[in-house]
């Protein structure tokens, strides 16, 4: 099984629309990008593989694999990015604002009934983290440089 996450960056925070074969599953929001700074910024785009994973605070949720210069990326619910997140992923059943969503966990629970029935039949879920193709890419620090001038 493979998830497509396409992201759309601005300075406050990051959405998204998570997809599995074309088909919306449900909205996501995190923190902005900020060069992969732990506790600070989203994730880099890139392949991840998804495992179940539970913790007394989320209870039964989703850890990313092998993520570039971090540990324990997650997906679990949150509503705010910047109160609630320090670098992982929050499902959202709508946007409410930038890095803002609504009813995380109802959006939650459809996500892990996806994942986990695949996971139960011993298939390998990955999620691919890419810019939305209808978007403008992000800034880098040299793009906004360069703008200024």
């Amino acid at each position: 099984m493979v998830l497509v996450l396409n992201r759309t960056y601005f300075p406050e925070g990051t959405q998204g629309i998570l997809e599995w074969n074309g088909t919306l599953v449900c909205h996501a929001i995190e923190l902005p990008w900020l060069d992969n700074q732990q506790r600070f910024s989203c994730i880099p785009e890139g392949e991840y593989v998804l495992r179940r994973r539970f913790s007394p605070k989320f209870q039964w949720h989703l850890h990313l694999r092998n993520v570039p210069g971090r540990d324990l990326i997650l997906i679990h619910p949150a509503n705010d990015a910047k109160r609630e997140l320090l670098g992982c992923i929050a499902p959202v059943t709508k946007h409410t604002g930038i890095g803002k969503g609504s009813l995380s966990r109802k959006a939650m629970e459809k996500l892990k009934a996806l994942v986990y029935q695949a996971l139960d039949r011993n298939e390998e879920v990955k999620l691919i983290v890419q810019s939305n193709p209808l978007t403008p890419l992000r800034t880098t620090k040299a793009q906004k440089q360069v703008e200024k001038l």
